[in-house]
């Protein structure tokens, strides 16, 4: 049994918002702006356009490339997927193996582009847990843009056109499953409610992809803050876009929250924390990309079936 590539792509969404932190008003706001955006262009600029807008509230995940109406009967999913695994693909397929999918997590081609414009959803992150909306507005703004410029010069569609050549459809899902990994990791924790940091990196090895990340020397790891000190209010930190500015953890640690558990922080942000007696929880990259993704593909696996083939950092564990 196959699954059609438009039904992948609309599961992916519909997954990414019931695990927004945003209420559906909020969401349906963004959407409804975009409508209003585009209906205010000029005939001529509406071309460029990017239309998805008016129902996908994530511009990181994309269909790259292929027909939303071709079946895919099996995928090649991982975190980045880039040339390379094009290829690996492609030599898979060489082999007898019904891929027709390259499926991404880090976005590639207009995602990837589109990147900072999820960004924004930080602040409301940031207000759920006391910050003044304004002043999240505010904070964010600055961060969005200096990452819409980092990103501009970038080979947006070097793995699109690879994919392309090679006739894979690919398509890339960030925010959703970013979305899914926060919720999760957060209700997990507040069910496990450990009393100490150290108790807090130990509960997450008992996630089997934060196991295995720890099995290859990359686990779950407390950067700033004593392992047996207490994390007081513990906040998962694990979407939207990329990291936020350094600014939003006094305005966090001003709000109450103890501890902030993440997928990487720089060590700006580390130095930050430290300074201000935040504790910083670093669950892992990868590992935690793989458990979004792995949420994601429950769903997808719920609609129809097909053979899935892991790749670039990809482990997969089902909960179904």
């Amino acid at each position: 049994m196959s699954i059609a590539l438009k039904d992948i792509y609309r599961i992916a969404v519909e997954k990414g918002i019931a695990a927004d932190a945003r209420d559906r008003a909020e969401i349906d706001r963004v959407l409804a702006n975009a409508k209003k955006a585009h209906d205010k262009l000029d005939e001529d600029e509406r071309e460029f356009f990017d239309t998805e807008k008016f129902t996908n509230p994530y511009s990181d995940t994309r269909i790259s490339v292929g027909d939303p109406d071709s079946e895919v009967r099996g995928l090649l999913v991982g975190i980045d997927m880039e040339v390379g695994e094009v290829v690996l693909a492609d030599r898979l397929r060489e082999k007898g193996e019904p891929v027709d999918l390259i499926f991404a997590h880090h976005p590639e081609g207009a995602g990837y582009a589109g990147l900072h414009e999820v960004m924004y959803m930080q602040a409301d992150l940031w207000a759920a847990q006391g910050v003044a909306i304004g002043a999240a507005d505010a904070l964010i703004e600055p961060r969005a843009q200096e990452i819409r410029r980092k990103v501009m010069p970038a080979n947006h569609y070097r793995a699109v056109d690879a994919a392309r050549l090679l006739g894979f459809s690919m398509m890339s899902c960030h925010t959703p499953a970013d979305n899914s990994v926060n919720v999760f990791v957060q209700h997990f924790l507040e069910e496990e409610a450990p009393v100490t940091l150290e108790e807090v990196v130990k509960a997450l090895r008992r996630i089997p992809e934060y196991a295995d990340a720890a099995r290859k020397g990359y686990g779950p790891s407390l950067i700033s803050g004593s392992g047996l000190a207490r994390p007081g209010r513990i906040v998962v930190d694990m979407t939207g876009g990329t990291e936020g500015p350094t600014e939003a953890l006094e305005r966090l640690s001003a709000a109450g929250v103890g501890t902030l558990v993440g997928m990487h922080y720089s060590e700006e942000h580390r130095t930050k924390a430290e300074e201000l007696k935040v504790n910083l929880v670093i669950a892992g990259h990868v590992s935690s990309d793989t458990l979004g993704m792995n949420l994601i593909l429950d769903e997808i696996e719920r609609a129809g079936e097909l053979a899935i083939h892991c790749t670039s950092g990809m482990v997969r564990f089902k909960r179904t």
